[in-house]
């Protein structure tokens, strides 16, 4: 099996991922805003790095968020584009998965029973999830949310929204203030709940989590006579 795994929850990604859990290629673009931009090309040099063709893929996975709207919107229109011209299946999965993927091992040998993931929501708020750790990895028990860091419960946190708000949480983990949400962890992420029946499903709706800042101008006054 190989998927098509793309993210632009945060930065814009895509990556290979085999059923064996294998990443056979990457690509993370540092830019937060040109999603739109790098996405489709980054795609067509990893296919062409294998010398495949999408319609000789498995599936395409992508990461619904939490997210801003415009990235978010890029990559999974990105996703829904390719899957429905190769004609393969399409599938969601959180972005916060992909973070916890990451987090999961540190978790793990530091001792944690649960933590958090956060990711950067802007007007000094942060995307959460929180996660406990199973023998068969991340479980997540509480979230998707958005919230002010200081309104967190006090576990470890991993994650860019930790970094950006350390002074403002109880436990901010060292070595992950720059971990942001991936392709390949996604995909990693997807592969381990497949294997306990939880996902990925075919929904790719967009988690917000908040109202858009755009909003439908009301009808224009008459000038006075």
């Amino acid at each position: 099996m190989l998927l098509l795994c793309l993210d632009s929850s945060a930065v814009a990604s895509a990556a290979l991922v085999t059923g064996a859990g294998e990443v056979v290629g990457s690509f993370v673009s540092p830019d937060t805003r040109s999603h739109a931009e790098v996405l489709a090309p980054a795609v067509r040099d990893l296919l062409e790095g294998r010398g495949l063709t999408g319609a000789g893929l498995d599936g395409v996975l992508v990461g619904t968020g939490p997210g801003p709207f415009t990235g978010l919107r890029a990559g999974i229109a990105t996703a829904r584009a390719l899957a429905f011209a190769w004609d393969v299946p399409l599938q969601g999965l959180m972005s916060l998965e992909a973070l916890a993927q990451d987090a999961a091992e540190d978790a793990r040998a530091a001792g944690h029973e649960e933590f958090l993931v956060l990711t950067d929501a802007r007007r000094r708020e942060v995307y959460w999830a929180r996660y406990a750790l199973a023998p068969d990895g991340p479980r997540r028990v509480g979230g998707p949310g958005v919230a002010a860091a200081e309104q967190l419960p006090e576990l470890p946190a991993y994650g860019r929204g930790a970094g950006l708000y350390a002074d403002r949480l109880a436990r901010p983990v060292p070595g992950f203030a720059e971990a942001q949400p991936t392709a390949s962890s996604l995909g990693l992420a997807a592969l381990r709940l497949r294997a306990r029946g939880e996902g990925p499903g075919a929904d790719t709706t967009p988690l917000y989590l908040r109202e858009s800042d755009a909003k439908v101008p009301g009808p224009r006054k008459k000038a006075l006579a």
